[in-house]
Formats: structure tokens, C-alpha cells, sequence
């Protein structure tokens, strides 16, 4: 038997590579071992698996954390409620924490890690260019921001994702890349009326958008809008995938459309092609811009490199998806490295945008740019997302089995790939957190969205087995919780 320490030390993929089963993995784990056996574990096969460095942790392991975080929390703005675990390594999907607990990672720092923890390849180019250049500023041409627009047009087209794509803005986060898209949508909106009238901006309710006041505003949620109100004015709000309301919410004095493909924070909502068409219609009649905000769902979440080019997000009568005129990205561009892009397209936005209208002062240095060209390319690799399809049916079926186990407390099954939610009915909805903090104390991570809804983002390079050990212990939560 391979001593447990040894196994939390070298990882699931090595240890499958020995026949070891992911289950027996988090069985044998949860007992004791001498550091020597796995020592001597780790020695016997040196040179065929990578060992995962890491400090074992001295002292009283009990009150490490609780230590850690008492110390540190007098100098920290209280802008999160934070469980007890202080994350201190990670390695493919599974997280440790100071106690060297193992955790098998289902939220990828919320949709962001989805090449995994602690990425070899990924590593070597933070690496590399951090010896050559970070930073060097915009008033200066660098080769690695101009490849990563380039290779964001060239595969969002390739995609069938855009019709006119041709121009990208590298910026730092998701907010970032919805602030641009949002300030772009006024500019064309000033261009076409110089009255100011054209100035509206629609989003619609159960989205997120970021938490700068323009994203914000475009967020109509009380609990994060409330605090800093008043929003900034011209924004509307609409009911999603509600194709009735659209002539009147969108008007001649909208000037930009923001929508999500597949709302994540608002729970796991997927819109319906015809929603998405009908948005594309309304935009093109009033002459407003239409903005996918992919952020969460795209980078080949859903297995299409786009959610809304999803085939089940394409019209029925089998003509091509709707495209946006913006379309924006960032999470799983840098693999945990901040990084955000806006993607436009020249005809209906690019030509109204001139030198000054924008900036950002660290947006596509060398080493976000770096970073984000060798991510890219990685996620758009075909095989990647069909191993994403394969494995969302793995999840959508064990989702299903706990679905037939709890009928009463689970309602419905949502989202696309690896971008999936469990809703539970509204006796339960007060249950999730507990539900969450059971799995967390059993070795799972996972997270909520919307009301009452268990979001699962997993990195998208998770394996059958790790799915399948992931929704056991769910399982096991839930029964714990519900019954």
C-alpha cells in the first residue's frame, strides 16, 4: 500500500499511472503515516514521477490555521467571509491546505484554473519571460500582446463565434473587459447620435457583470448594488430569455446590449438560442451593440470554444449562432494569472474608437500576454474540448443519480461542459451552505450560485475518476445534510 503521505505529496495523475484508484486515494489518505514509508515510497520511484514539493508542516497542526488567519485578518478589508482552510499548494484538480489536507477542487478558482493547480507548462512560461520582461508600459510595442489579440481574433473566427471580429483590448480582469465593452458601446452610441439621447445600456436580471460601477450597474442585484448607490445612470434591466419585453427594452436610445451566454452567478441559467437571435435582431434594428460577456462561460468551458456558438445554442432552423459585436474574456485566459481581453469587431465598433478613448496601465504586458498565448492556444485545442463534452456527460449522469436519490430536494439539472448546476427545491435552498461546508470538511470544494443552486466549474482537465470521487463525497454531504 503507498503510505498516505506520500500519496497527498505526489498527486492523483502519478498515482493512477500505479493503478491506484482515486477513491483509495481519499480512503488511504484520511489515515495515518510515517513521513519515512513515504520517503521511501517516493524514493523506489524517483525517476518516472514528479514529486510536489512542499514544506511539512511543524507545530501543532490543529491551531495552524486558526493562528495563521487571526493574525492576518486585522489587516485585511473585510470584503469576504472566508471558511477556515488557509490554501497553501496545488497540483492539477486538488488544492492543500497548512494542515496538508487534501482537497479535490470542483470550483477552479471559479471557472479560472481550468488547465489545473500549479500547471508545468504554464509554470515554464511565467518563468522564462519573467527573466526577459513584465513590464514595459503601452507607450511601447511589445511581440506578445499583438500574437495573443492576433490569436483571439483569429480562433474566435475560426469558431464561427464572430462575424467580424478583427481588433482585441488586453486589459487585467473580467470587470476590466466589461468596462471597456460597456465605454465602447457609449462611444458608438455618442458617434451615431452626437445628441447624447443614444446612451442607454440593457442587461438583464440574474447576470453579473463585475464590480466596477459601470459592470456594476450592469448588475442588478440589490445585495451588490445597494452599498454604493446611486448606480451610474442609463442602465435597464431585463427578464432573461424573455423575447416579448425586447421591443420595448431595447429602443433608439440604447446604444449597447450586455449579455451572458450562460449566467454563472446568477445560477448556472443557459439562454436559449432564440433569445439570443432575437437579442442580435433587436440590436441590428435600433443600432445598438450586442456584448457576450464570457467571462465564466467561455475558453471552452461549455466544449465549443465560445458558449454561444454551443451547437445547442444554435438556431434551430440550422442557421449560424448569433454573433455579438463584443465579446469578452478573461478567468480561465491567465489560468489564475490576471488577465482580461475585449474582442470587437471593426464595422459596427472599431472604427468609432479613436487613440485616448481607452487605456490601462498594466493591461497586456509581457507577461500576461506571455501567459495568455500559451493558455489560449491550450484551451482551443480540439481535443481538450471534446474531452470536455465526454466529461460533462460523466458529471450530467451522476448529477442525474443524486437527482433520482433526493427527488425532493433536487429540482433540476443545468448548464453546458463543465459549467453545471444542481438546483435544489425551495425547502432546501437554506441548505446549500451547509451542504457546502460538509463537503469542504470531507475534501471537496465546491461553490453556490444564484439561489439554492450548487454551481460545479472544475478545471476542465479533470478525469472520469476524479468526477466520479467528487460526487460520491457530494453525496455523502448531502445525505448528511438533507436526511
Amino acid at each position: 500500500m503507498i503510505p498516505p503521505v506520500a500519496m497527498r505529496r505526489l498527486g492523483a495523475r502519478a498515482l493512477q499511472r500505479y493503478g491506484v484508484s482515486p477513491l483509495s486515494q481519499w480512503r488511504w489518505a484520511s489515515t495515518g503515516s510515517s513521513s519515512e514509508a513515504a520517503d521511501a515510497f517516493e524514493k523506489k520511484f524517483s525517476r518516472t514521477i514528479t514529486k510536489v514539493e512542499h514544506e511539512s508542516p511543524p507545530g501543532n497542526l490543529s491551531k495552524r490555521s486558526d493562528h495563521f488567519v487571526e493574525g492576518i485578518m486585522p489587516f485585511m478589508v473585510p470584503t469576504y467571509v472566508r471558511p477556515a482552510p488557509v490554501m497553501v499548494r496545488g497540483s492539477g484538480c486538488y488544492l492543500w491546505d497548512m494542515e496538508n489536507k487534501q482537497y479535490l477542487d470542483f470550483t477552479a478558482g471559479i471557472a479560472v484554473t481550468s488547465l489545473g493547480h500549479s500547471d508545468t507548462g504554464l509554470s515554464e512560461v511565467i518563468s522564462r519571460q519573467s527573466e526577459i520582461l513584465i513590464h514595459a508600459s503601452n507607450l511601447f510595442h511589445n511581440k506578445h500582446t499583438g500574437k495573443l489579440s492576433q490569436a483571439l481574433i483569429s480562433t474566435t473566427l475560426t469558431s464561427g463565434a464572430m462575424r467580424t471580429a478583427t481588433q482585441a483590448f488586453i486589459c487585467n480582469s473580467g470587470t476590466e473587459a466589461n468596462e471597456a465593452a460597456l465605454k465602447f458601446a457609449r462611444k458608438v452610441g455618442h458617434s451615431l447620435d452626437t445628441s447624447g439621447t443614444k446612451h442607454e445600456i440593457v442587461s438583464f436580471q440574474g447576470s453579473f457583470h463585475g464590480r466596477t460601477f459601470g459592470a456594476l450597474s450592469a448588475t442588478p442585484n440589490p445585495k451588490y448594488q445597494a452599498p454604493f448607490a446611486p448606480m451610474v445612470p442609463g442602465f435597464k434591466y431585463g427578464k432573461y430569455n424573455d423575447i416579448d419585453q425586447l421591443p420595448t427594452l431595447i429602443t433608439e436610445k440604447t446604444c449597447g446590449v450586455i449579455v451572458e451566454p450562460i449566467q454563472g452567478e446568477g445560477g448556472v441559467n443557459v439562454a436559449s438560442a432564440e433569445f439570443l437571435t432575437a437579442l442580435r435582431a433587436r440590436c441590428d434594428q435600433v443600432g445598438a451593440v450586442l456584448i457576450f460577456d464570457e467571462i465564466q462561460c467561455g475558453l471552452s468551458r461549455t466544449g465549443s470554444l465560445w458558449a454561444h456558438a454551443h451547437p445547442s445554442l444554435r438556431p434551430k432552423d440550422g442557421s449560424k449562432p448569433a454573433h455579438p459585436d463584443i465579446l469578452t474574456t478573461a478567468k480561465a485566459l491567465g489560468n489564475g494569472f490576471p488577465i482580461g481581453a475585449t474582442i470587437i469587431s471593426s464595422d459596427t465598433v472599431g472604427k468609432y474608437i479613436k487613440v485616448g478613448d481607452h487605456g490601462t496601465t498594466f493591461g497586456g504586458s509581457p507577461l500576461a500576454s506571455a501567459v495568455g498565448n500559451h493558455v489560449l492556444t491550450r484551451l482551443a485545442n480540439k481535443d481538450l474540448q471534446d474531452s470536455v463534452n465526454s466529461r460533462s456527460q460523466t458529471f450530467i449522469r451522476g448529477l442525474k443519480r443524486l437527482q433520482e436519490k433526493y427527488p425532493d430536494a433536487v429540482s433540476e439539472i443545468r448548464g453546458r461542459g463543465l459549467i453545471l448546476g444542481l438546483q435544489l427545491t425551495a425547502p432546501y435552498v437554506s441548505k446549500v451552505a451547509d451542504i457546502l461546508g460538509s463537503a469542504r470538511d470531507k475534501g471537496l470544494l465546491i461553490i453556490s450560485a444564484g439561489e439554492g443552486c450548487i454551481r460545479f466549474v472544475p478545471p476542465l482537465v479533470i478525469t472520469d475518476a476524479e468526477i466520479e470521487v467528487g460526487l460520491g463525497i457530494l453525496e455523502e454531504a448531502m445525505s448528511e445534510v438533507i436526511n
